[in-house]
């Protein structure tokens, strides 16, 4: 018997996993775009996201990848600073066997700039998962 564990090059986060929408919303990029200058000296967090994997380590790049209610919007690139793979526990202090939790921190690397931001997410989107189709 063996484990599933996956190796991710894509950070797939929703807000309640930490995506930081203070920072990343569409329609202001829009207008003002997000730049590299506006986030290199921060470290982000997130949590929460399920499944047992390992995100590609720094300096190897993950995609940076907001989901909007299963839908894809891809804003550039990001270096894992850290991650930790916790049992998932139920309400009642369980664990059902195979439930794994991940959380960590990383840089962002590289911002894409709107056009191609909206290119490059409904070319590299997983199938049917594009923000824009």
């Amino acid at each position: 018997m063996g484990s599933p564990l996956e190796l991710n090059d894509t950070l797939l986060l929703g807000e309640a996993q930490g995506f930081p929408v203070e920072v990343f919303d569409l329609e202001r990029h829009r207008v003002s775009p997000v730049t590299l200058a506006d986030v290199q000296d921060r470290v982000f967090s997130f949590h929460g996201k399920d499944g047992a994997r390992i995100f590609h380590l720094d300096p190897v790049r993950v995609f940076l990848v907001q989901n909007l209610g299963g839908k894809w919007l891809i804003w550039g690139k990001a270096l894992i600073q850290s991650q930790t793979m916790e049992k998932k526990l139920n309400a009642d202090g369980s664990w059902t066997p195979g439930e794994w939790t991940m959380s960590g921190t990383y840089r962002v690397s590289e911002v894409y700039d709107p056009d191609y931001q909206e290119l490059f997410t409904r070319r590299e989107s997983a199938p049917g998962k594009s923000f824009f189709s």
